[in-house]
């Protein structure tokens, strides 16, 4: 075990992420943007009103984690054309948060990325919040082949792609639903519960380590410096 480390984290040699209202807080409304965006999108695609491209937007995020999964399955969408227009939006409502940086700076290893976005639109999340130059990885929906979280098939695929060990990794996600594949990989898990729309379906309490409800502050919770005094 390496000194200062607790026992439950003593073994972890990599740190994923999700992205969306994980690395930034959901109050900073960047998803209702998306929303916006995945509404017109699919008011043009079936020509029906914003009511009910709204029910067939939330309907397709709950039963196929993804709206766009349920585009492709069920409309044969180009997924390039829905992820370069729904992710064209500014991203002046997120900060530079130093207290975020300054936690993630003290995690031994690897840090990473696993999110159901494209490469592209992480890269400039990360950017606004002044942590892009922290991430050794970045496992998105494109190197997935479009398989979204939660479905099983994503994770192996991020596990390939990233190169991790599920034993020594943690995952941390907004989405409760999302950690249910991780743990019975072997991932350390927590459930960053902030107040996502539908964070917390899927909630099982068993298949979460560590449910914290701030990652800076559960970042400042952990061990500081790592293995020294």
């Amino acid at each position: 075990m390496r000194p200062g480390m607790p026992a439950p984290l003593d073994h972890i040699d990599s740190w994923i992420f999700d992205l969306d209202n994980t690395l930034y807080a959901p109050s900073a409304k960047l998803f209702d943007l998306i929303d916006e965006r995945m509404g017109a999108f699919i008011m043009r695609l079936l020509n029906v009103d914003a009511v009910e491209a709204r029910r067939v937007q939330k309907q397709y995020f709950h039963n196929h984690g993804t709206t766009m999964s349920g585009l492709m399955r069920h409309h044969g969408i180009d997924p390039e054309n829905f992820l370069i227009d729904v992710h064209d939006i500014a991203l002046d409502r997120l900060s530079v948060d130093a207290r975020l940086r300054a936690g993630l700076e003290r995690l031994p290893g690897r840090k990473l990325i696993f999110t159901n976005a494209d490469a592209d639109y992480a890269a400039r999340v990360l950017d606004a919040r002044g942590i892009a130059d922290m991430f050794d990885g970045i496992c998105d929906i494109r190197v997935t082949r479009y398989t979204p979280k939660p479905d099983p098939e994503a994770y192996a695929m991020m596990i390939s792609h990233l190169k991790v060990d599920p034993a020594k990794s943690v995952f941390v996600e907004d989405m409760a639903r999302n950690l249910t594949p991780a743990k019975a990989l072997g991932m350390t898990t927590v459930w960053l519960d902030n107040g996502s729309e539908s964070g917390h379906r899927g909630h099982l309490p068993d298949q979460v380590d560590f449910h914290v409800n701030d990652i800076a502050d559960w970042l400042d919770s952990l061990p500081l410096p790592w293995g020294i005094s």
